[in-house]
């Protein structure tokens, strides 16, 4: 699911909610999900996490190597 999409599935308190989880503001979200700005790393790893991987990384940054980082190490 991409963020916009995740976006419409919450009303306003749940967006509030999901940017102040994730450490950035309503304003970025929504720049992130209508294709203005591209989510750092960081917000990528929030936004999966904070969503419960119905937003994931991959669909977030493509460019990073994520399944390198998911494999863990050891």
């Amino acid at each position: 699911m991409t963020l916009s999409e995740y976006l419409k599935t919450i009303d306003k308190e749940g967006v509030d909610a999901l940017a102040r989880h994730c450490g950035t503001s309503v304003g970025q979200l929504k720049q992130v999900a209508y294709g203005n700005r591209r989510a750092g790393a960081g917000l990528a790893v929030n936004l999966d996490r904070e969503t419960g991987g119905e937003v994931t990384c991959e669909s977030l940054r493509p460019d990073i190597d994520w399944g390198y980082l998911r494999q863990g190490k050891g």
